[in-house]
């Protein structure tokens, strides 16, 4: 536990440098700033927004935002929160104005662009394997279509909650500082939201299941865990509580 503390410690102090050299105008801290965050906040946009032109537009605007506000950062939450917690802002902000500006316009991207990361997107890392057959691949790329596509169906809070936690991987505690919500309301929300996309993925789990390798296993009680379980060339990827 001392380690720990100490190693929070440290943290914070790098941290604390690291705004004062922001406030002050460093363009190598700036650069550092672009370089650590501009690839999480277009990934987290993106799943917001579901479009990569938009998705650019509103990182740009983000970066802005977070520059000008540096000045009043006064480090009530570590930096990353504060930059995610405007990104979050933002693309609410362009997820609005789209559908009152563009939702009748017919889209003309490419089919393929489904992934913030194209086929880099971290879905797709987290599911797929180097030594994978090329059918493995194949599989694990529409089991990651799907679970996107499910995922942009969910309601708010529980969508933004769950691509916070299972496709950012940020902890319970940052979940709650950049939401501005209780531990007990994010841990609600992330039940909630996996139940709903549980819910949703079954009939396709129960479709094509067999020929990719999905499993929807039965608890004891009779109740479906909320769990899809991806298996191929000797790997494993879970979607579970």
């Amino acid at each position: 536990m001392g380690d720990l503390a100490s190693a929070i410690g440290i943290r914070a102090q790098e941290e604390a440098a690291i705004v004062a050299e922001l406030k002050a105008g460093s363009e190598a801290a700036y650069a550092w700033l672009i370089g650590e965050f501009q690839q999480p906040v277009y990934g987290l946009v993106y799943r917001i927004v579901n479009d990569p032109a938009d998705a650019a537009d509103t990182t740009q605007d983000v970066f802005l935002k977070v520059f000008r506000g540096m000045k009043h950062f006064q480090g009530e939450s570590s930096l990353k929160t504060w930059i995610y917690r405007i990104a979050l802002h933002e693309a609410a902000n362009r997820k609005r104005w789209w559908f009152r500006h563009k939702a009748k316009e017919t889209s003309i991207a490419p089919a393929e662009a489904d992934s913030p990361n194209g086929s880099q997107g971290a879905m797709q890392a987290a599911l797929t394997d180097p030594a994978e057959s090329p059918f493995d691949n194949v599989a694990h790329r529409e089991v990651q279509r799907r679970v996107e596509q499910e995922l942009r169906q969910l309601n708010e809070p529980y969508r933004t909650t769950l691509i916070l936690r299972d496709l950012e991987e940020m902890s319970y505690e940052e979940i709650a500082e950049v939401l501005e919500i209780s531990l007990g309301t994010v841990k609600s929300r992330l039940t909630r939201g996996r139940d709903m996309l549980r819910q949703r993925l079954t009939p396709f789990v129960r479709e094509v299941g067999h020929e990719l390798g999905l499993t929807a296993p039965e608890l004891d009680n009779g109740e479906q865990e909320a769990r899809v379980q991806v298996a191929g060339g000797g790997r494993r990827a879970e979607v579970m509580p």
